[in-house]
Order: structure tokens, then C-alpha cells, then sequence
């Protein structure tokens, strides 16, 4: 589902995605707390500060046994990488990210290792597929010894 939010970071509009389980958390949480004007209210009512969204997802990083350091920022950043990684157009991830600028947008195309493993595999494979083929046609190398890698550099990289 796509949800509008108004007058965000910057004073800007802007498109993003909310799911149907989330939805519905949200519709529970609303009845039960009954906020006035905010969805979350800090303790005093008012809008929270940026701080203590920061103290909120940092307690929820120790309850979660996560040891690595995050902030708000860290989570958008992350949720751009997994669109982009998924196939969704740099166009709309900079439509539901809000950027005015394409280029903003970009800062999000960095490589991730997983990505670069993935192809580096697939590139070793087909390179083993034709080397295997080389050594049976031309250097007469039985079938089982390259089936079962008896040949060392065409074993598959371990991180695969």
C-alpha cells in the first residue's frame, strides 16, 4: 500500500510504502493509545525529538541483541539498498525516498559484496563450465575427474 506523508523532513511530501501487517499494528496501536494529534506522542504529548527516536531505536537494538551501531538514517539507507537490490527502479526509490534530486538518490547505489559474490560465482561457473570442456576435448582428462573437481582452480569459490 502507498501512503502519503505531509509536511516531513524538510518541510516536503512524499510517497512511501506501508505494509498490510503494519497497517494493521498501527490500527491496533492507534485504538489502545488513543493518541490526540501525533501518532506517537513523546511523554509529554508533544511531537517526539529526534533524540529520543534515537534512544528508542538504540534500546530496541540491545533488546534485539544487535551489536552494531544504527541510527534512523541507517534504517532508510537500508531500506533504499534492499529496494535496489530487489530490481526496484532508481526512479521510484527516489520518489518514495522524497529526494528532489536524482543524484541524491544515487548515494544509494553503492555495491554491496553480496551482489559482487553472486556475480563473481556466476562468472566462475561458466568459466568452469568452458575450461572444463577445454581439458575433455583437447587434453583428454576423463569426464569423473572434472565432474568432481579433481582439477584444483576449478573448484567453486568458498564464499558461494
Amino acid at each position: 500500500m502507498l501512503i502519503r506523508i505531509t509536511q516531513s523532513k524538510g518541510n516536503k511530501d512524499r510517497h512511501t510504502l506501508l505494509s498490510e501487517k503494519l497497517l494493521k499494528l498501527l490500527l491496533d496501536y492507534y485504538k489502545f493509545c488513543k493518541p490526540d494529534y501525533w501518532l506517537f506522542e513523546g511523554q509529554g504529548g508533544g511531537q517526539y525529538s529526534a533524540t529520543s527516536i534515537a534512544n528508542i531505536l538504540r534500546n530496541a537494538l540491545k533488546k534485539a541483541r544487535i551489536n552494531k551501531h544504527a541510527t534512523p538514517q541507517t534504517l532508510r539507507h537500508s531500506f533504499a539498498t534492499h529496494l535496489l537490490e530487489q530490481g526496484i527502479n532508481l526512479r521510484y526509490i527516489q520518489e518514495i525516498l522524497g529526494h528532489s534530486n536524482i543524484s541524491t538518490t544515487e548515494i544509494y547505489t553503492h555495491v554491496s559484496s553480496k551482489q559482487l559474490t553472486k556475480i563473481a560465482f556466476k562468472t566462475h561457473r561458466i568459466y568452469q563450465v568452458k575450461v572444463c570442456n577445454l581439458y575433455q576435448g583437447y587434453l583428454n582428462v576423463p569426464e569423473h575427474a572434472v565432474k568432481r573437481n579433481f582439477i584444483p582452480h576449478l573448484r567453486a569459490p568458498e564464499s558461494a
